[in-house]
C-alpha cells in the first residue's frame, strides 16, 4: 500500500499576497513554504531577498501566481475579492482572511498556523504576542492623550479597527472611535477639517499608507493651529509597515511606537508641571 507523502499532508507552496501572512509564516518556522509575496512586503526583511514578488494590495500577476503552481493563495479583504474569484476559477485554493481587530489578528495567527500543520506554535506565538500587548492603565487614573491618526491626507481618512484599539491599548483615547466600525477606507473619511480641530486631539500620528509623513503641512492647515497637537509639536510618523499591516508587525513594533509616543506625552506634562511649580514657589 502507498505511504502517503507527509510534505503533502498541508499546503506546501504558498503565495502571500500581503504581508502579513508571510511575516507570520516565518514567525512560525514555514517559510520554506512560501513560494510567492506581495511586492509591498518589508517584513521580514529577508522575504523580499528570498521569495518572488507577485501581487501588489489591489492587483496581481495572475499568470506568474498559475506558473508558481502554488496549492494555497492567501489574501485579505474584499478588496481582493476580485484576484481571488479570478485565481479560483483557474482552479487555484484561495484563502482570504477579513481580520480587522486585535483579536482576530491573534485568530488569524492560530487560523493560519492549523492551515500548515503547526498549530500549537501558532497558539504559543499568538499566545506571546497577546501577553506583550501593553498594560492601558499603566499610568493609573491620570488623563489620557487624544490622539487622532491619520491614515491618509488627501482626503483625510481615519479610524482603522486595529489601530484604534491598539491607541487604546497603548493609553491613548482615540478620537473618531466610531469610525473603527467601517471597513471601508471611503467610509472613513472626514469630510470636514472642523472635526478635527473640534476633537482638540492631544497627538496627532500620521501613517501615509507608504507616503512620508509631513507635519509640517499638517501644521499648516486652515484652523489646525488651535489644535493642542499642532501648537505643542506634538506631530509624530509611525511607518506604514509597522502599522498598516493586520499582523504581528501591528501587535509588537506598532503598539510599542504607540506607547513611546504616549509616554512622551506624560513626560512632557510632568516636566512642564514640575517648572510651573518651581516658578509658583520663587
Amino acid at each position: 500500500m502507498p505511504q502517503p507523502n507527509p510534505t503533502r499532508r498541508y499546503p506546501s507552496r504558498i503565495v502571500c499576497m500581503t504581508e502579513e501572512t508571510t511575516e507570520t509564516l516565518y514567525a512560525l518556522g514555514e517559510s520554506d513554504r512560501i513560494v510567492g509575496i506581495s511586492g509591498f512586503t518589508v517584513r521580514p526583511p529577508r522575504a523580499r531577498k528570498e521569495k518572488p514578488k507577485v501581487s501588489a494590495f489591489t492587483s496581481a500577476k495572475i499568470d506568474r501566481i498559475l506558473e508558481l503552481e502554488p496549492d494555497l493563495v492567501l489574501g485579505f479583504s474584499d478588496i481582493q475579492a476580485d484576484i481571488a474569484s479570478d485565481l479560483v476559477r483557474r482552479g487555484v485554493p484561495v484563502h482570504i482572511f477579513n481580520h480587522r481587530s486585535v483579536d482576530e489578528i491573534l485568530m488569524m495567527i492560530r487560523v493560519l498556523g492549523g492551515m500548515v500543520g503547526c498549530s500549537e506554535r501558532a497558539d504559543a506565538y499568538a499566545d506571546r504576542l497577546a501577553a506583550g500587548l501593553p498594560d492601558p492603565e499603566r499610568h493609573g487614573g491620570r488623563r489620557k492623550p487624544r490622539i487622532y491618526f491619520e491614515e491618509w491626507d488627501d482626503p483625510l481618512i481615519s479610524g482603522i479597527r486595529w489601530v484604534s484599539e491598539l491607541i487604546e491599548l497603548a493609553g491613548g483615547e482615540e478620537c473618531f472611535p466610531k469610525r473603527a466600525q467601517a471597513s471601508l477606507a471611503k467610509d472613513r473619511i472626514i469630510a470636514d477639517d472642523q472635526e478635527v480641530i473640534d476633537a482638540a486631539p492631544d497627538i496627532i500620528i500620521g501613517s501615509w499608507c507608504g507616503k512620508k509623513f509631513r507635519p509640517e503641512r499638517v501644521a499648516e492647515r486652515a484652523g489646525w493651529s488651535e489644535i493642542p497637537a499642532v501648537a505643542e509639536g506634538a506631530l509624530y510618523e509611525v511607518k506604514s509597515a509597522l502599522i498598516l499591516q493586520p499582523g504581528p508587525a501591528a501587535l509588537t513594533d506598532g503598539v510599542a511606537e504607540l506607547v513611546s509616543i504616549v509616554d512622551a506625552w506624560h513626560e512632557r506634562r510632568d516636566q512642564a508641571g514640575a517648572v510651573n511649580s518651581s516658578n509658583a514657589r520663587r
